[in-house]
C-alpha cells in the first residue's frame, strides 16, 4: 500500500523543547513529509523559532496543556490523515510509515506501543508496572486491549478525530482518545514501535498524580462506555461494606448482644449496593440499545465515493 505523504499532517505538540525539535522536523522532512505542524505550549527555550527556522508551521496553543494544544490543533489540522507525537526526542521518525499504512488500508485510529520495544533505561520501573497497571483497568473498563492506552505516537484520520468528544486538558488526553476510539467503533490497530531515553528534556509527568489522573479518567469515562462497570464497582463497595459490618453484626448476635441500629445499617448497605449494581445493569442494556441504532443509521447512509 502506498503512502500518500502530501495527505499527512506531522503533528508535535511541544513546551520547551529546543534540544530535540530542529532535529526532530528536520528528519521527517528527510523522509518526504511536507505537512509537519507545531503546536507549542507557551515554551520559554526558543522551542518556536527553531522549529520554523527547521521549516515546521508553529501557532502558540491558547490554553494549557497537552490535551488543549490536541484539542486545538484539531481545527488547524486539514489534511485527511495526522500522525502525532511528543516533541522530547523518544518517539522515532523511522516508525512512521509503519504507524501510517494501517491508516491507508482503511484504520481509523493507529497506537504506537512503547512497550513492546522500549530502549533501555528509557521506562523506569515504576513508569513500566504503572503503565501496565492502567492498561489492565483500561481492559477491564473498556473491553479493549490496546497494549498502550498512554503512547503518545498516534495516527489518526481526521474524520475519525474529529468525531470525538476531547475534553481532557493534560496528559490524560491520550486516555480520553483512546476510550473515545473505542466509543466510536473506530477501527483500532495497534504497532509496535522503538521508544528512546529522552536526549535532552527534562520529563513533565509526574507518575504518582500523573498516574491516579489518568486512573480517574479511566473509571470516570467509563460511565458513559462501560456503565455496568462503573456502577457496578460503587454497588459492589457499598455491599462489602456492608457485608463487613454485617459479619461484626452475626458475631456479636453470636454472643447474644443486641446490635439493632448496626443491623439496620448493614442491611441497607447491601441494598443500596444490589440497586447500584442493578441501575448499571439496565444502564447497560440502555447503551447497547443506543449503539444498535447508531449501526442502523450508519448503514442507511450512502457509501463514500471512492477517492
Amino acid at each position: 500500500m502506498r503512502i500518500n505523504k502530501d495527505e499527512v499532517c506531522i503533528f508535535i505538540p511541544t513546551l520547551n523543547e529546543a534540544p530535540t525539535i530542529g532535529e526532530l522536523v528536520e528528519a521527517f522532512q528527510k523522509k518526504g513529509f511536507h505537512h509537519i505542524f507545531v503546536m507549542d505550549g507557551n515554551s520559554a527555550d526558543g522551542t518556536r523559532a527553531i522549529a520554523e527556522k527547521a521549516g515546521a508551521t508553529v501557532r502558540t496553543q491558547s490554553g494549557k496543556g497537552k490535551g488543549n494544544a490536541i484539542i486545538e490543533a484539531l481545527e488547524y489540522i486539514d489534511t485527511p490523515y495526522a500522525l502525532m507525537l511528543d516533541g522530547d526526542g523518544t518517539y522515532a521518525p523511522a516508525d512512521a510509515e509503519k504507524m501510517l499504512r494501517p491508516l491507508f488500508l482503511g484504520f481509523d485510529h493507529v497506537i504506537g506501543d512503547r512497550l513492546a520495544n522500549p530502549e533501555k533505561g528509557a521506562l523506569t520501573r515504576l513508569n513500566l508496572l504503572g503503565n501496565h497497571l492502567l492498561n489492565l483497568m483500561f481492559r477491564l473498563a473498556h473491553g479493549r486491549d490496546l497494549r498502550d492506552i498512554l503512547s503518545g505516537y498516534r495516527g489518526f484520520s481526521l474524520e475519525s478525530a474529529r468525531q470525538m468528544n476531547l475534553t481532557e486538558s493534560g496528559f490524560e488526553i491520550e486516555t480520553e482518545m483512546a476510550v473515545e476510539a473505542v466509543r466510536n467503533g473506530h477501527r483500532i490497530m495497534v504497532v509496535p514501535i522503538t521508544y528512546g531515553k529522552r536526549p535532552g528534556t527534562e520529563t513533565k509527568l509526574n507518575p504518582l498524580q500523573d498516574g491516579f489522573r489518568i486512573f480517574s479518567t479511566i473509571y470516570r469515562l467509563a460511565k458513559m462506555n462501560n456503565p455496568i462497570f462503573y456502577f457496578g464497582m460503587i454497588g459492589l463497595v457499598i455491599a462489602l461494606l456492608g457485608g463487613i459490618t454485617g459479619i461484626y453484626v452475626v458475631y456479636e448476635w453470636l454472643q447474644n448482644i443486641e446490635h439493632l441500629p448496626l443491623t439496620v445499617l448493614t442491611v441497607l448497605l447491601i441494598t443500596i449496593g444490589f440497586q447500584i449494581f442493578m441501575f448499571g445493569v439496565i444502564s447497560d442494556m440502555i447503551l447497547g440499545f443506543h449503539r444498535e441504532v447508531i449501526r442502523e443509521i450508519e448503514l442507511l447512509r450512502p457509501p463514500k465515493p471512492p477517492r
